[in-house]
């Protein structure tokens, strides 16, 4: 449909809640523009797994995910399980991109949602999948990445990390 405007650091709207979707298949309109934003996204800055509603404007509980050839299309999200085993790795978000944050995520979630059409779902993730699906989720609850950082030292310029990171290798 459209290519929205992703929303950026300092935007008060991305510290609000998003309200539950109440008609998740009447949804399709802002998933469209979610898909579209994604790969403009992608296009223009090489990377990109997932967008949430509230990133283009919308403060509702919608995420769009494409993950190793899968596509989620997720309203209403809820954690069924987190793991207490956690990893750390440094994260980043369309609305910093020039921002990465050295966190800690949940090693395994269980997420049950609805789908596209209204039909609720279960996903389990680890890894990857389990870190993507808590940043977004975590976006649809007003929490940035940011906020998750280990200590103040743990934010870096995508610059600077490719450079420190490129004398590690």
């Amino acid at each position: 449909m459209a290519i929205r405007r992703i929303r950026q650091l300092g935007d008060p709207i991305l510290r609000e809640t998003s309200a539950a979707v109440r008609h998740p298949a009447g949804g399709g309109e802002t998933l469209e523009d979610l898909r579209d934003t994604l790969h403009e996204f992608q296009r223009t800055h090489g990377f990109g797994r997932g967008i949430s509603a509230i990133q283009i404007g919308v403060a509702e509980r919608l995420i769009y995910i494409e993950f190793e050839g899968c596509e989620y299309c997720i309203a209403n999200p809820v954690y069924e399980f987190q793991s207490e085993q956690t990893f750390r790795l440094w994260d980043d978000c369309f609305s910093f991109p020039d921002l990465l944050v050295y966190l800690e995520r949940a090693e395994t979630v269980r997420v049950r949602y609805e789908d596209e059409d209204g039909v609720t779902r279960t996903v389990t993730a680890t890894g990857p999948l389990s870190e993507l699906l808590q940043h977004e989720i975590d976006h649809l609850d007003g929490v940035l990445a940011v906020d998750r950082a280990l200590d103040g030292n743990s934010l870096a310029t995508r610059e600077e990390w490719r450079r420190i990171v490129g004398q590690q290798v």
